[in-house]
């Protein structure tokens, strides 16, 4: 979905760099997949067609996040309400 996000936090000897991975057009989508060392992130098509594609060594990731994007609220949705703390 358009807005979805992934960022990467990668050792870059001595300090860190992250990457920003994000969908950027409607009915696209980003899939994050890891295996044999390297961590894959993919922008993806409705068709599953990869649009771009970012790798990444496993050792060297320090983090990995996925955003989703946001979405309106639905009229079932509960209400959200804080956690109160009783004295």
């Amino acid at each position: 979905m358009k807005g979805d996000r992934v960022e990467v936090v990668i050792d870059a000897g001595g300090s860190t760099r992250t990457y920003d991975i994000e969908a950027t057009r409607a009915g696209r989508r980003v899939e994050v997949s890891h295996g044999r060392g390297v961590v894959e992130v993919t922008e993806t098509t409705r068709g599953g067609t990869a649009v771009r594609t970012a790798r990444f060594m496993a050792g060297r990731v320090l983090a990995l996040v996925e955003h989703p994007a946001p979405r309106a609220a639905l009229e079932d949705d509960a209400a959200v309400t804080p956690l109160r703390h009783s004295a």
